[in-house]
């Protein structure tokens, strides 16, 4: 009897991992087609509390500009915003956008505007647009934002610039709910940081911002930076070209309660295909993995990493897997990597945005090209899940 008992505990064990593993399903919410639904979305996801997605594509749209989509429950597309470019609006949203708790949008484009250097833009829940700031139309304003908005408890908006500014490296700003702009810092190259791309800042609950910037420093391979309400800019590490240290970061950094900060590298570390480091909040930089592709591993981060309750970190790759097409990847704090899902091209191909996590551990993110749409040998890109 206890022999059987045995053996029917064993099947029950079988059938429960059976039903874990089947649990964990990748699927393709949308195919962008490159038509009014526009095609090429570089940039993460933001969530509601009905679990509906918001989104960008950074062309596509009835001019070609570009559009702001929500994607529902289903998989079903509508077109919030459709840019029309300059003047009168923005054009190339390949940014993030950030959802406020009244549930308007906020995002940044690359270009268009008034003087076609790119805008900040707000659009309500009626659908409404309104442009915030139109960059460039100073002579030291930055110019053309490459990184999606954080937002403080007051309603100010705060972003990064790719270019212009004092030394034409790039710029990180405030904008007021009215639209009145503060330049915090003007990037300078080597020693200092230029050209932020990708991902956003992050902000801690006493307003100072982080984020990463892929060329200069005081090692010239890109920096992480702390930058002070005020405006006082402290580099936290400068990456090193060339050396096992990774280099060009991009992407938003992640904070642990403990205040220690973690992002990725495009490239360098040990096999120069990019790393996933750790800083603590002495500025020690601990290489955490690196990358070298092939079907077991991923390379080429374009996204930095979020976390969960335990400091497991979740992301993809632009590259790496089983068809060298990018992965989405679960990496412990110490270092070991999971390969949750390699591209095929079919279901999507080189994934650049940050990967979002919902409150039930389901993970959903974009692929820049790949999927069914015909937009280019390539695909149009696509919205996908895994849970």
């Amino acid at each position: 009897m206890n022999k059987l008992k045995g053996i029917i505990l064993a099947f029950i064990v079988v059938l429960l991992l059976g039903a874990l593993i089947q649990a964990q399903t990748f699927t393709t919410l949308h195919n962008f087609t490159g038509g009014s639904d526009g095609n090429y979305p570089l940039a993460s996801l933001v969530q509601d509390q009905a679990g509906n997605l918001y989104g960008t594509a950074a062309e596509g749209g009835s001019g070609g500009y570009g559009v702001v989509y929500e994607l529902d429950t289903a998989g079903n597309e509508t077109v919030l915003h459709t840019f029309a470019g300059s003047p009168s609006d923005g054009s190339y949203p390949s940014p993030p956008i950030l959802r406020d708790s009244k549930g308007d949008l906020y995002g940044t484009t690359t270009s268009g505007g008034t003087t076609n250097f790119g805008v900040v833009y707000k659009i309500d829940t009626a659908g409404n647009e309104t442009i915030l700031h139109n960059f460039g139309v100073e002579p030291t304003d930055g110019c053309m934002p490459a990184q999606g908005l954080v937002m403080d408890k007051s309603g100010n908006l705060y972003g990064t610039t790719l270019l212009c500014g004092a030394s034409d490296k790039g710029t990180v700003f405030k904008l007021t709910p009215n639209g009145k702009e503060t330049l915090l810092h003007n990037f300078a190259g080597t020693p200092d940081g230029e050209g932020p791309s990708f991902g956003h800042l992050l902000m801690d609950a006493k307003g100072n911002l982080y984020g990463t910037t892929p060329e200069g420093g005081t090692k010239g391979g890109g920096m992480l930076y702390k930058l002070t309400p005020k405006g006082k800019m402290t580099q936290l590490h400068g990456f090193f070209a060339g050396t096992t240290d990774g280099c060009y970061p991009y992407g938003t950094p992640a904070m642990d309660n403990a205040g220690n900060l973690y992002g990725t590298t495009y490239y360098c570390g040990a096999y120069e295909g990019g790393t996933v480091w750790k800083v603590n909040s002495k500025g020690v930089e601990t290489i955490v993995h690196s990358f070298f592709g092939g079907v077991s591993d991923g390379a080429y981060p374009f996204a930095g990493v979020v976390l969960d309750s335990k400091d497991n970190m979740y992301s993809v790759t632009a590259g790496g897997g089983n068809n060298n097409e990018g992965v989405i990847y679960k990496m412990s704090k110490y270092g070991t990597l999971t390969v949750l899902h390699s591209f095929d091209g079919s279901d999507g191909d080189g994934p650049i945005g940050e990967v979002l996590r919902d409150p039930n551990g389901s993970l959903y993110g974009t692929t820049s090209v790949g999927g069914s749409g015909k937009c280019s040998y390539y695909g149009c890109g696509t919205v996908w899940e895994y849970k």
